[in-house]
């Protein structure tokens, strides 16, 4: 199976970067950051320096990470998805089905501003779940 899970953090607005130094500090390692600004999708000025995306990784400590993903505060619980992901969409698609049986997609397979196949669900047991497949570069 070409599948990795990670954790996808997600912080109360603004609270990102400095989770991120904090984590720096303990384990070391580097920390990729795109922040709203500089995202091809709208964003008003307040928010511009957020963390929309970021990839921490020291060693085998890696997990990704952002400033809130909506308007609403994170709630403890709901603030942290498992993340997947896959070298190949058959098998991304059939994970996607089975574990959207009896849950809820809150945001369907589709291609993305990143250059990936991505969808989001909650299954039937309260668990988040992001589907992430990059596509192949020539």
């Amino acid at each position: 199976m070409g599948i990795i899970l990670e954790p996808y953090l997600s912080f109360n607005d603004g609270q990102c970067a400095a989770a991120i130094e904090f984590y720096q500090a303990a384990f070391g390692g580097t920390a990729d950051i795109m922040r709203k600004g500089d995202a091809p999708v709208p964003c008003d000025e307040a928010h511009k320096n957020h963390v929309m995306h970021c990839y921490f990784k020291s060693g085998k400590v890696n997990f990704m990470a952002c400033d809130g993903m909506s308007q609403q505060p994170s709630v403890m619980g709901d603030n942290i998805h498992m993340s997947l992901n896959f070298t190949d969409e058959a098998e991304q698609t059939k994970l996607f089905e089975h574990l959207s049986t009896g849950g809820k997609i809150t945001m369907p397979l589709g291609d993305t501003f990143w250059g990936a196949r991505f969808g989001m669900l909650t299954d039937q047991f309260g668990i988040h779940w992001m589907f992430n497949c990059n596509k192949a570069t020539d």
